[in-house]
C-alpha cells in the first residue's frame, strides 16, 4: 500500500513540476516525499476491509498482522486447497484473534525469532465464524472425520471464539519446516501424544519431531495450550473459559 501511494505521489510531484527532469539529482536517488506527506496520503486512502473483517473488528477481535507485520498469513479455508475442496472464507484472508490471544501469539513469535533468526510463523487459521464451522462439520460428517471438527450444534470450538490458532514455521527462505504431515491431515501421524512411537516406526523423522517440539516450546512459553490430535493447533484457553468470558462469532 505504501509503495503504491509513494508511486502516486511521485507522479503528482512530477506533473506539478511540468514533467521537468532534475539533472542535478542522480537517476537512482529521486526526490522522496516526506513521512508526513505519506501519512497524510495513507489517512486519505484507508485500506478497505471485507464485511467479515468489519464484523470481527466490531466484536473486538484483532488482525494479528497489525501487531506484527512479520507474521506470514495464509488462511487455508480462503482457498480451495483444503480438505473440503472449496472456498469457505469468501471474503476473509486475515487472521483475527482475541486481543489477549493475539498478544500471546506475538510473544511466541518473538521467542521463535530470538532463538532461530530467519524463522517466522505462518498462520493457517484463526477466528472462524460459525457459518464456516457448520460447513466444515457437514463435510467432516460425510467423510467420517467428525472427530477432528467441533460440532456446531454443541457450541462449536475455540476457533469460534477467536481463541485458537493453527500455524507452522517458515524457514529463512520462506519454506514451511517439515512437520511430518501437512496442515489438516486426518490421521495418527498428526498426533502429538505418540511422536516417539512414530519416529520408531519410521513415520516421523527426528528432524520433523524437533520442528514440532520447537513450535510447541515457543507457543507454550507464551501461554498457549496444545491438543493431542493436531500438531498445528494451539488454544488460548479452555472451551468452558471461552464460553464464560467471550462472545461466540455467530454469523
Amino acid at each position: 500500500m505504501r509503495t503504491s501511494i509513494y508511486s502516486l505521489i511521485c507522479v503528482l510531484l512530477l506533473t506539478a513540476c511540468g514533467g521537468r527532469s532534475r539533472s542535478n539529482r542522480p537517476a537512482d536517488n529521486p526526490a522522496l516525499p516526506t513521512d508526513s506527506t505519506i501519512e497524510t496520503a495513507l489517512q486519505e486512502s484507508p485500506v478497505a476491509i471485507s464485511p467479515t473483517a468489519q464484523q470481527l473488528e466490531a466484536m473486538g477481535y484483532v488482525n494479528v498482522a497489525t501487531l506484527d507485520p512479520t507474521l506470514a498469513v495464509h488462511i487455508v479455508y480462503a482457498t480451495a486447497d483444503n480438505f473440503v475442496g472449496e472456498v469457505l472464507y469468501v471474503d476473509l484472508t486475515e487472521a483475527y484473534l482475541l486481543p489477549e490471544a493475539a498478544e500471546k501469539l506475538v510473544k511466541a513469535h518473538n521467542l521463535l525469532k530470538e532463538s532461530h533468526p530467519g524463522y517466522r510463523f505462518i498462520i493457517y487459521d484463526a477466528a472462524r465464524p460459525m457459518s464456516v464451522q457448520r460447513a466444515l462439520w457437514e463435510v467432516a460428517v460425510r467423510n467420517g472425520k467428525q472427530y477432528y471438527v467441533s460440532n456446531p450444534t454443541k457450541g462449536g470450538g475455540l476457533h469460534n471464539y477467536g481463541a485458537a490458532v493453527d500455524l507452522s514455521i517458515l524457514d529463512a527462505s520462506g519454506t514451511p519446516l517439515p512437520m511430518g504431515t501437512g496442515y489438516d491431515f486426518f490421521g495418527l501421524e498428526a498426533n502429538t501424544d505418540r511422536e516417539n512411537a512414530l519416529v520408531a516406526e519410521g513415520k516421523l523423522t527426528e528432524e520433523q519431531l524437533q520442528n514440532r517440539l520447537l513450535l510447541r516450546e515457543v507457543m507454550r512459553e507464551a501461554g498457549f495450550r496444545t491438543i493431542t490430535s493436531e500438531w498445528w493447533h494451539f488454544n488460548h484457553c479452555s472451551l468452558p473459559e471461552a464460553i464464560e468470558r467471550y462472545k461466540l462469532i455467530d454469523f
